[in-house]
């Protein structure tokens, strides 16, 4: 396996799933921005990946991936709860976010085309219309493995999709309940991997678009 690529979209547990990770001595980018922080992580889960994973599976073949499912009438609050939080800070021009996190939460939600990018029933085209994309993308190939968090055993299955012996496997960690948004800034591990990770190209991300 070269990488692995989470690729849920956000509110459906990449930080918990990321987390989780960890504990089982995986490098993790969550979100990354430059080809350093591809290279040093052996794991990167949500942006750009669940924008970019058509690129990302030519740029690292082999890579094996993961699809984030969550029951849409709680995801859907979560996301729009993100969405009104991030609003400012993802505008093309004056927003302070990455461009490549822009980029990514701009094309998968339209953003840019959208009149009212809050509304459910957008939320949901949205949510749909990128669970047919992957799966029409991975469909007769064995490297996609679909869970939720939230159903029992979801951990051992990922376990198990990876080659890791899974005695003693607990549930996957809840993180970014509620209105909780960044858990993973403040989760401590060696193996984060920063998602600005400078190298030779100093934070240059890939040429593709």
């Amino acid at each position: 396996m070269n990488k692995l690529f989470i690729i849920g979209l956000p509110r459906t547990g990449t930080t918990s799933i990321s987390v989780a990770l960890l504990e089982h001595n995986f490098k993790v980018a969550h979100t990354a921005y430059t080809k350093r922080a591809f290279e040093l992580a052996d794991v990167i889960s949500d942006a750009p990946c669940f924008s970019d994973y058509v690129q990302l599976d030519e740029l690292f073949p082999c890579s094996k991936f993961v699809y984030l499912e969550r029951d849409l009438e709680s995801w859907i609050p979560s996301i729009q709860m993100l969405l009104k939080k991030m609003q400012p800070e993802l505008h093309e021009k004056t927003g302070y976010l990455h461009p490549v996190l822009k980029r990514s939460f701009s094309t998968t939600f339209e953003l840019l085309t959208t009149i009212d990018p809050f509304d459910h029933q957008h939320l949901k085209s949205c949510y749909l219309k990128h669970q047919d994309k992957v799966f029409n993308y991975f469909k007769h190939r064995n490297d996609l493995l679909s869970i939720d968090i939230s159903e029992k055993n979801s951990l051992k299955k990922l376990l198990d999709f990876l080659g890791i012996q899974a005695e003693n496997s607990t549930d996957f960690p809840h993180l970014n309940k509620g209105k909780q948004v960044d858990n993973w800034k403040e989760f401590k591990h060696p193996n984060k991997i920063n998602s600005l990770s400078a190298g030779k190209e100093h934070r240059k991300f890939f040429d593709y678009k």
